[in-house]
């Protein structure tokens, strides 16, 4: 027995083939289970460094056994039990131990380290197999082969975890495996070459060749089913992380609620859109959309019909979709489409098909609505040279179609740019004018209708501007809204009326106008009896005016801030009323001190009996409420006197008095003698 002693190999080579088999298939396996070891944490890592080990253990000590079988040392040999489960056991805790060192991280020389680790066990088990091997004959061992297989071993495996972990390229995966199959193999072939056997035949002593044969496959098969197990694992988790993953990216990127694309979603596919037209000289439209009558469906049926709208109105839209053609929702009641351009023909059946969709009834139980839309489209690169700018645009063209109440749609147009910006300029000079005091009060007087005596004045806030003269409060007004300078403006007109009217005598009440933004204002109250108790006004002299628009949104919320003004004595009006559509609702649910009848119905009053008999109801109304009556808008004598004739109680227009600013309804009443005076320091400080 010479030189390699696999040359005895050749009488059974089918277990070789076997041995190699299990080999490559385990090495396999036993790498792709070490890499979701290394990449997991806590109990998922011990979880998978276990079955690690136990592939590792199982392919190693049974490509070993297989191999040992199939040599034919031409003398009976036989197996020592305990010696033979031993190995397997040193396998297993070996390979345990080495692949969580070399997982571990805790240096860049781990996994190195951890593979020599392996490489020992893989030589322990090896060698404490060859002891439990017993032959009929003298045993003696080649050192020189028996150390080079141990370093071979050692030195292989560390190299082969060091590709695992290393990872620079895909190919990494495949050269760790094929290096791990090379270490065990070249342990196996260059020990059995340092094994030497002198036969020493014993009468009655035999071996059973085809019992070791059967035992070797059988052997292969339990291998295999430990490996495939541990493999069967990795594919289990590996799929169920591929549909978690794929789960999450969906979450990612559409809306939970209608399942349409979200903006993160719209913003990937609208610059792949850009990109796409700028390779082929192509148009992108993007429009934007947002419903119109979303709120209402909030606000009369709850936020469960809102999502039911939300959710029939997204599959409409996906339903109508072509190539080409996508749309997303960006937020509340806030849409997207884009379409890649290839005809203006093509664009607009695209938005034809949109507007169908929105503007088709929808069914919610007893309930039929229509949410209808205001759409805005923008082209690129027509009307803008990027995303950011061509969003812009869109949402500029949108909010001109939702103020266009003769169309839905709305293509952007240069000039909404000049629009926007004289918007931003004027936000910017109405700072400036709170700032630097252009801003004034101006005082309409009210008058009982019956008698023509005042009952009090209404405070209008007024602004001469430095060049334009004076801007329109139905101008500047929506826009300091939005920008939240309403906040500063109403609390100085709050102070200035106080401060003012605190001085009259006669004691006039005077009405201040509360914006919306001011009555969400959490200290919307202590703000009253803070001016209330600075300027020293009787809190019954002052009447606060709010739309029914100011308290529709939370009906809880706003009664409660209601009785807190109350509670401090000042007086509640309801403005413009009979131009919403809860007014009756709204009287009975307040505690209102009075109504102020809108201007619109005073314009027809004269030549429509329509007109005539509202205003007749809501006086009605008024004397069964015990609540006055205060109609706005009286301009001739005609309107006036149809009022007196119906029982009205107070009145306000041109008729009676425009607005003016304090110092000239002074002067007015001086020349008239009217006892309307103000104490002399007051009328000094105004000149």
């Amino acid at each position: 027995m010479t030189v390699l002693n696999c040359i005895v190999y050749e009488h059974n080579i089918w277990l070789v083939v076997v041995a190699a088999l299990v080999c490559v298939i385990g090495s396999w396996a036993i790498m792709r289970l070490f890499y979701r070891a290394a990449s997991t944490t806590g109990i998922q890592k011990l979880g998978w460094q276990f079955l690690t080990a136990v592939a590792a253990g199982a392919s190693i000590w049974c490509t070993h056994f297989i191999a040992m079988l199939a040599y034919d040392p031409g003398v009976p040999v036989g197996l020592d039990p305990v010696l033979t489960i031993v190995s397997l056991l040193i396998a297993v805790v070996g390979a345990a131990l080495g692949f969580a060192i070399a997982a571990s991280k805790w240096s860049r020389a781990a996994p190195v380290i951890g593979g020599g680790v392996v490489g020992l066990a893989v030589a322990a088990m090896h060698y404490s197999g060859m002891i439990a091997y017993r032959v009929q004959g003298l045993v003696s061992w080649d050192m020189n082969y028996l150390i080079a297989s141990i370093l071979l071993s050692v030195g292989l495996t560390a190299l082969a975890l060091h590709f695992a972990m290393r990872r620079v390229s895909p190919a990494d995966k495949v050269i760790a495996a094929g290096v791990l199959v090379l270490a065990i193999v070249t342990l196996h072939f260059t020990g059995m070459t340092a094994f030497k056997v002198t036969p020493m035949l014993i009468e009655g002593s035999f071996s059973n060749p085809a019992a070791f044969r059967a035992l070797a496959l059988a052997i292969a098969c339990v291998a295999l089913l430990i490996v495939g197990a541990g493999f069967v694992s990795y594919l289990i988790d590996d799929s169920v992380r591929s549909e978690s993953i794929k789960r999450l990216h969906h979450m990612a990127l559409n809306d939970s609620l209608t399942g349409l694309p979200n903006r993160v979603n719209f913003a990937e596919h609208l610059e792949a859109e850009i990109k796409i037209a700028d390779e082929t000289g192509g148009k992108v439209a993007l429009i934007g959309i947002d419903l119109d009558r979303f709120k209402e469906v909030n606000d009369l049926h709850g936020h469960h019909a809102g999502d039911e709208v939300l959710k029939i109105l997204a599959e409409r839209m996906r339903n109508l979709l072509q190539e080409g053609e996508f749309v997303a929702r960006l937020g509340g009641d806030e849409f997207a489409a884009v379409y890649r351009m290839h005809e203006q023909e093509g664009l607009i059946d695209f938005i034809t098909r949109l507007e169908t969709a929105l503007f088709r009834p929808i069914r919610l139980e007893e309930y039929e609505f229509i949410a209808g839309a205001s759409l805005g489209i923008a082209l690129y690169p027509t009307d803008a040279t990027d995303a950011e700018k061509l969003i812009n645009n869109a949402d500029l063209a949108m909010y001109r179609a939702k103020a266009d109440i003769t169309t839905s749609a709305c293509f952007y147009e240069p000039t909404m740019d000049e629009t926007i910006r004289a918007r931003r300029k004027m936000v910017s000079e109405l700072r400036e004018a709170l700032n630097n005091d252009q801003l004034d009060v101006y005082y309409q007087v009210q008058k009982d209708v019956a008698s023509g005596e005042i009952c009090g004045y209404e405070a209008l806030l007024r602004w001469k501007h430095p060049e334009r003269g004076f801007v329109s409060p139905a101008e500047f007004i929506p826009l300091a809204e939005e920008n939240g300078l309403i906040l500063q403006i109403g609390e100085w007109v709050l102070r200035k009326v106080c401060a003012e009217a605190a001085s009259w005598d006669p004691p006039y009440k005077v009405s201040v106008n509360l914006s919306p933004v001011q009555f969400v204002h959490s200290d919307l109250p202590k703000l009253i009896k803070d001016v209330l108790d600075e300027t020293g006004m009787a809190p019954e002299r002052l009447e606060l005016e709010l739309t029914e628009s100011t308290i529709i949104n939370d009906k809880v919320r706003s009664l409660h801030i209601l009785r807190q003004i109350k509670a401090l004595g000042v007086t509640i009006a309801l403005d413009d009323f009979g131009t919403g559509y809860s007014s009756l609702d709204t009287l009975r649910s307040f505690p209102f001190d009075k109504i102020k009848l809108d201007r619109s119905f005073m314009q027809e009053i004269e030549t429509s009996p329509q007109a005539k008999a509202i205003i007749r109801a809501v006086l009605a109304l008024g004397k069964s409420l015990s609540v006055p009556v205060l109609a706005e808008g009286i301009e001739t004598e005609g309107q006036l006197s149809i009022l007196s004739t119906e029982g009205c109680d107070e009145g306000q227009g041109y008729l009676l008095g425009r607005p003016a600013p304090l110092e000239v309804i002074i002067q007015e009443a001086q020349i008239r003698r009217s006892v309307f005076t103000v104490k002399p320091e007051e009328s000094e400080s105004m000149a």
